[in-house]
Parts: C-alpha cells; structure tokens; sequence
C-alpha cells in the first residue's frame, strides 16, 4: 500500500505540475490587439453559424455579434433543417441588418455528421479572407472579433480554437461542465500542441475556431472530419496534419456559452461525445476510466477507509492527505480562473461518478441503444472500416 500511495502521489504531483505549466500557457485572447496596419485595411471575416432548433438563443447571439468594433465582417447562418422558426428568426434580423445572411441547408447526406454538413456548406457561401465558426448558443463581447484575430495574427498562426466561459447553473451542470478545462489543462500538454508536429497533441472546441481560409480549404474543410462525432477535436488534429501552425486559447472574458440546463440535457450531450472520444473502443475507455479513477477518486475512499477501518500508518495517511491536497489545488485555480464555484470543490468525488456514469451511458446509448442523441438526430452505428465511423440518420 506504501508503494502504491507513492506512485498516486507521483502522478497527481506530475499532473498539477502540467497543469500549472498549461494555466500559463492558456494565453486570454483579450491581452492581443491588432496593429493599426490592419485597422486601416480590414481583411472581411466571415462569421459562419449552423443553426438547427435555436430560435430560442439565436437572436441573442446574432444580437452580440452585430455589436462587434472589428469594421468588416459578415454574417451567415445555415438554417439545418430545423423544426422550429429558426429561421424566421433570422430572416427578421437580416431584413434589418444587411450584414446578415440566411442560406438554407441541404438535407443531411448520407455519411455526415449533421453539424460538420452544415458547416461545410457554409464555407462555401462565405466570402471573407478568415472563417469564424461559432454555434447559435453562444453570446460575445463587443471586441470577440477583434481579439479573436488579433491572437492568431500576432501568434502567427493558422487557425485557432477560443474556449468560452462556460456557464453551470444547475447542480447537475457544476458537476460535470468544469470537466471540460479539467481534462485539458490536467492531461494535454499545451506547448505540444503549438510545437509538436504530430496531431496527436491537439484539441479544439467546436463553439469557435477561426481559420484562415486559405488553411480551411487546403486542409479539406469539414469535408474531412464529416463522420466524426468529435468533429472539433478532429478539425484541430486535421490543421496539425496539413502542417498549418494551430493552438488554442482561452476566451472565458469574451465568449459565453451555456452547455445544458438539467440532467437530461447533461446526460445526452455528454454522451455524445466521450465513447466516441475512445475511438469506439470499449476496452481502452474501461482502462482510461480505470485509471482517471484510480488517481482522482480512490483517495476520497482511501483515505476515510485507512482512518476508520484499517488503522494505516501515519506515512500512508500523510500520502492520501496529500493526494486530496494535491486534486483541490488544481480545482481551486480552476474555478478562480474561470470563475466558478470554489466551494464545489468539496463535491469532487461526486463530479467524478457523474462523469463515469455519462460514460457508461454513451457506451451503452451507442452499442446497444437507439444510437448517439444530438438535436433532434439520432446517429447510430452502420459499419466499422478501420478507423472510419460510418452514421445513418434516424427519423
């Protein structure tokens, strides 16, 4: 039990040290600014948004964006088919504001994930030199823009992918949407993803990315993640692997986003993403959710256990304590960075059973259920060929 409790103790002192380095490296797009050379000539940037079901959210986006201080760039939002007056919506705010365009979308083809098809069709109405892809829910700071494509200019960079404040509400969301900066900025090292030629270094959040759009088409757009699930995390791995220079920043001060309000809505969207997250591979999710649980949810067991029960050593216990120690340090500078409930910490135990049963969820949800649930589409499995995910539609 020593040995083990000093190999725990090793790899969380090992994560928080990356994690440290990532919070660093974890640039804000507000500290860029653009040069006055290009203030003079703004390049038109396209803001390119796939819109299926939103007419409760998507005027309050189209709102913020008109507000933008960049002085040229279009708007164009694909109405996917949706079931709702959504696009009355935006036909209403066009007719005003000639910055906007309404195209509708195509049916959904065969072998297409739903949102990677609407996002393809919309490079191809866009005419500006950049493409901004951002989803209808979200909301921006007057300056988004700006800052946005002030940080890849000034980075020298091709594309880049913004991570928005995500706003938790519920109970349910506290427990599981912090997940999301967790798992990044405690497991991927950043400078890799900048420096490391390989794509396997790379992550992306579909909620923005901006391209320029030489890159986009010569990478192949959405055409080439279009049966990804995870399109964001493939997009991103695509740019790596076309040799364009990528990285990703952190947009809590400009970029809103609320993920989901209840637990319904938690446990559908979740699940869409972290089976397939393993490569629909059953076994190296068990052994990555195995070992996740081994580090960040047996010292709330352990611990209790060896005072209560097992009457341990004072060197084991000092270990478990500085376990515990070690998994609230990189919860507190989370929820100061971002913004959130420093007291949740206290519930970390809990957030990790959360997201173990979303895990058993979309496994179960995939293979034996009705498929992957995501706006109003059920996507299930059709064929395996290698690597390539193969989805019909459900009516």
């Amino acid at each position: 039990m020593l040995y083990y409790q000093y190999i725990i103790t090793a790899i969380l002192t090992a994560i928080l040290v990356n994690f440290l380095i990532n919070i660093f490296l974890f640039k804000n797009i507000k500290s860029f600014s653009l040069s006055d050379d290009i203030l003079k000539s703004p390049p038109l940037i396209s803001v390119l948004i796939p819109a299926r079901n939103e007419e409760e959210k998507i005027r309050r986006c189209l709102v913020s964006l008109l507000k933008q201080d960049y002085p040229n760039f279009e708007i164009i939002v694909l109405d996917d088919n949706s079931l709702d007056n959504t696009s009355q919506v935006v036909r209403a705010m066009a007719e005003k504001d000639k910055r906007i365009k309404l195209v509708s979308g195509k049916p959904l083809q065969a072998g297409w994930m739903g949102k990677c098809w609407a996002c393809q069709q919309l490079s191809e109405y866009a005419n500006g030199k950049y493409f901004i892809f951002t989803d209808a829910d979200t909301l921006h700071f007057s300056d988004t823009i700006t800052k946005a494509f002030a940080a890849l200019i000034n980075s020298n960079l091709d594309a880049i992918s913004v991570f928005p404040s995500q706003i938790a509400v519920t109970f349910h969301e506290r427990m599981t949407i912090p997940f999301v900066n967790f798992a990044i900025l405690s497991f991927m090292p950043l400078f890799l993803i900048k420096k490391a030629k390989s794509s396997f270094f790379s992550t992306g959040i579909g909620q923005f990315f901006l391209f320029k759009r030489q890159a986009y088409e010569k990478m192949g757009g959405h055409r080439s993640v279009k049966a990804k699930m995870l399109e964001d995390i493939h997009i991103s791995k695509q740019v790596k692997k076309a040799g364009f220079k990528y990285m990703i920043f952190d947009g809590s001060s400009n970029v809103y986003h609320r993920f989901y309000r209840n637990f319904k809505e938690v446990m559908r969207g979740f699940s869409k993403f972290i089976y397939p997250a393993f490569g629909y591979n059953v076994f190296v999710e068990f052994v990555a959710l195995l070992i996740f649980s081994i580090v960040f949810l047996f010292p709330f067991i352990i611990l209790p256990a060896g005072i209560l029960i097992l009457d341990w050593s004072g060197l084991i216990l000092t270990l478990g304590i500085v376990q515990i120690f070690l998994i609230f340090t990189i919860k507190i500078i989370l929820a100061i960075r971002f913004k959130t409930r420093v007291l949740d910490i206290i519930f970390t135990p809990i957030s990790i059973c959360y997201m173990l049963v979303v895990a058993a969820n979309s496994y179960f949800q995939a293979r034996f259920g009705k498929g992957l649930y995501w706006k109003e589409r059920i996507y299930s499995f059709d064929a395996e060929d290698g690597e390539e995910i193969h989805f019909v539609e459900k009516h």
